[in-house]
């Protein structure tokens, strides 16, 4: 088992800082397998290469998620980037969990080559095939290949900053609520992976 240091109260806040130093996109994340689909909002994807003919993108999904299960299953799933003004769209797969319901259930969803639902207002989308994963106690790191895409809608996207900025007080406390109860979810997942991680 390996140690680890908590940190101070100093260094949270330092390490918070620089967080909000930079606004990441949020992502629509659609993934199917079989008859069973799914959606999530993620800020974890990032690109992971810088070959054009060799594209990847990185992405770590919590796996209490029923996206992650979905993703696990088809080994496949398509990233959304999102217009500004898009804000409902956030609320329909950030507020719901896929456990209880369809959310793509009434919504009028495409199909991306890869057979991923497609999001038509999205400004861009891209199909992915994971190539490798890591388990990293609270989420699974996903290595994916991207196959296609299109982007379909010039100008800004729906990022961090400008959801909370746009968000009625009421959306923003909601989402205040599932990003805290995520919090301790996800701390207690970390603590236990830490924990069975063998000694240097």
């Amino acid at each position: 088992m390996q140690e680890h240091r908590s940190l101070s109260s100093e260094a949270m806040d330092a390490i918070e800082s620089a967080f909000h130093l930079y606004d990441p996109p949020l992502w629509l994340v659609t993934a199917r397998a079989g008859e069973r689909r799914g959606g999530l909002i993620a800020t974890s994807a990032v690109r992971a290469s810088i070959v054009p003919e060799l594209p990847r993108m990185l992405i770590a999904i919590a796996k209490q998620h029923h996206t992650w299960g979905l993703i696990e299953s088809s080994g496949r799933f398509a990233l959304h980037l999102l217009p500004v003004d898009d804000l409902e769209v956030v609320w329909h797969f950030g507020l719901t969990t896929g456990q209880d319901t369809d959310k793509l259930a009434g919504l009028e969803m495409g199909e991306t080559p890869e057979g991923n639902p497609r999001y038509p207002r999205a400004a861009a989308w891209m199909d992915c095939r994971v190539e490798t994963s890591m388990d990293i106690g609270d989420r699974t790191v996903y290595l994916a290949q991207v196959v296609g895409g299109r982007a379909s809608v010039e100008g800004t996207v729906l990022t961090v900053a400008s959801l909370r900025r746009d968000a009625p007080p009421e959306r923003k406390a909601e989402l205040d609520r599932l990003y805290a109860r995520d919090q301790g979810i996800d701390a207690a997942a970390i603590q236990a992976w830490r924990r069975d991680l063998p000694s240097p």
